[in-house]
């Protein structure tokens, strides 16, 4: 197995430590299982990413994009892209989303974890 970026590493790491107000209110929601019975980590290193919050046995990630993705949409289509490739699912929220309907949220991201199956095959492994 590659060796993680310890600079990626590190920047997780001050992430978790300083999450933005609206990181804050969608953790509250995800975290120590609370969400669906379903284990999320945050600020969780996808090298050579971050991802914001992963739900890694059902491979789904859940981004919340601040003001600053909408100058960044190629750049995301290409991260989204890439992440597909490595077996996961990606969906995205606004902080204006997430800030102002936070129940709703809360629902899109149950459906999505409805959606996928209980496991999905790896491309890294041949399996997809």
């Amino acid at each position: 197995m590659p060796k993680v970026d310890e600079t990626l590493l590190a920047r997780a790491k001050a992430m978790r430590q300083n999450p933005t107000p609206t990181e804050a209110a969608i953790w509250s929601v995800l975290r120590a299982k609370r969400f669906e019975s379903v284990k999320f980590a945050r600020q969780v290193v996808i090298a050579p990413y971050i991802a914001d919050f992963v739900a890694r046995s059902r491979k789904l990630i859940v981004e919340i994009d601040g003001d600053t993705h909408a100058l960044c949409e190629r750049k995301d289509a290409r991260r989204t892209a890439w992440l597909e490739h490595q077996g996961y699912r990606v969906i995205r929220f606004t902080n204006f989303e997430v800030g102002s309907n936070l129940d709703g949220v809360a629902h899109a991201i149950a459906a999505a974890l409805a959606a996928l199956p209980l496991s999905q095959p790896s491309p890294q492994r041949g399996e997809g």
